[in-house]
């Protein structure tokens, strides 16, 4: 058997990286994003009509405030304040921000700010709760500016911190580390 590589056979390989690289210039229709699974309990699925547009990890801290607890000033608890993390695509480059609204802001500027509609317990233990947001307000022309739902799942840490709040440190901030997958969505066209 020949080493050689035949010219049919290099003229076949050279024709399909060709095709291979116009088609990734060009920017072919990306495969599409399949929604993620909900864990058992609460379903937080999307309504019907809607397509997922983009899929991003978000990593950051969540930032929880020490205050009396309402209508017992003499005990004490964390409260939630907002969320501080980036978000990046699947090649890891950083592509917006997440911060209190909760807002979502897209390097292009765009925003959405949502409400949250559902909350489903983590499968993971010390996990924040997955949830459905639906956007109240949409900013800009790019990449949030058609986003009706998000979700957030597949979250790690988070949680409050379980001591550390009492009269002594009224005021004071826990930021806590944590990862999730958010999916944004929009009416399917």
């Amino acid at each position: 058997m020949s080493t050689k590589v035949n010219h049919r056979s290099w003229l076949l390989v050279a024709s399909l990286v060709s095709i291979t690289f116009v088609m990734t210039v060009v920017g072919c229709k990306r495969k599409p994003i399949s929604p993620p699974q909900g864990p058992d309990g609460p379903d937080i699925g999307v309504p019907d009509g809607q397509t997922v547009l983009l899929k991003a990890l978000g990593k950051g801290v969540q930032i929880y405030e020490c205050k009396a607890k309402p209508g017992d000033p003499d005990k004490f608890e964390w409260s939630f304040k907002a969320p501080e993390a980036n978000l990046t695509n699947e090649h890891g480059e950083k592509i917006a921000k997440h911060y209190a609204g909760p807002t979502w802001e897209a390097n292009d500027g765009s925003k959405v700010v949502g409400e949250v509609q559902k909350k489903a317990p983590a499968p993971r233990p010390g996990a924040i709760p997955w949830l459905l947001l639906k956007a109240k307000t949409n900013e800009g022309t790019g990449t949030f500016a058609r986003v009706t739902y998000i979700q957030r799942v597949d979250t790690e840490g988070g949680v409050a911190p379980a001591a550390g709040c009492d009269q002594a440190h009224v005021n004071t901030e826990a930021r806590v580390d944590y990862r999730a997958n958010y999916y944004f969505y929009a009416p399917r066209r």
